[in-house]
């Protein structure tokens, strides 16, 4: 039975690795899956799945306003054996419904990997749904920038300053963005 997946850390707890070993194991044994990501995931270049070690691999992009469903609905779904999904956490709520149709009405699994809070420390849309309407939930874990306590913020770092305004969305990676602990997140070193 199909269900709804969802693998949520911090900046830097190895979802688009993981993501990637995911597909690289699937299709290992013959079997078919759609990668698909956020068009607003800049930092390598749109349309790619890109780790911090350096593996990257091409993906199908998803604006705000690609319907997920029709898109694998309309294809050969039957031979589809995961969908993968990174940066879920951009999605709208009409396309976390959109996944849950696959998984309860096509039959097939899907992994959603993405963010849970912003540097605000407030839910993203798309993580929002995903908690209420996923099957199966599943922290990644990684350590504080700062200490060796388990990161569960993330900072936005501009000018070696921590910042708690602005948009909600601004692409970046460790140049921007310190996976960090509650302590430091609320009490943040003077200069990083």
């Amino acid at each position: 039975m199909a269900q709804l997946f969802f693998k949520y850390g911090a900046m830097n707890s190895g979802k688009s690795i993981e993501i990637l070993k995911v597909a690289h194991n699937y299709e290992e044994q013959g079997k078919s899956v759609i990668l698909m990501t956020s068009v607003l995931d800049n930092r390598d270049e749109v349309g790619y799945i890109s780790s911090r070690i350096g593996l990257k691999r091409r993906a199908e992009v998803i604006d705000s306003d690609t319907d997920i469903f029709r898109s694998v609905e309309n294809r050969e779904y039957s031979k589809v054996a995961c969908i993968l999904v990174d940066e879920a956490q951009f999605l709208n709520k009409k396309q976390i419904i959109q996944l849950t149709k696959i998984v309860d009405e096509l039959n097939i699994p899907v992994m959603a990997f993405g963010l849970k809070n912003d540097f605000q420390n407030e839910l993203f849309e798309g993580t929002k749904y995903l908690l209420l309407l996923a099957d199966k939930l599943e922290e990644m874990k990684t350590i504080c920038w700062f200490c060796t306590k388990k990161a569960i913020m993330n900072m936005r770092v501009v000018d070696g300053k921590a910042v708690f305004n602005g948009d909600q969305i601004a692409i970046g990676g460790n140049d921007m963005y310190y996976p960090v602990c509650r302590k430091h997140y609320f009490n943040p070193p003077e200069n990083i």
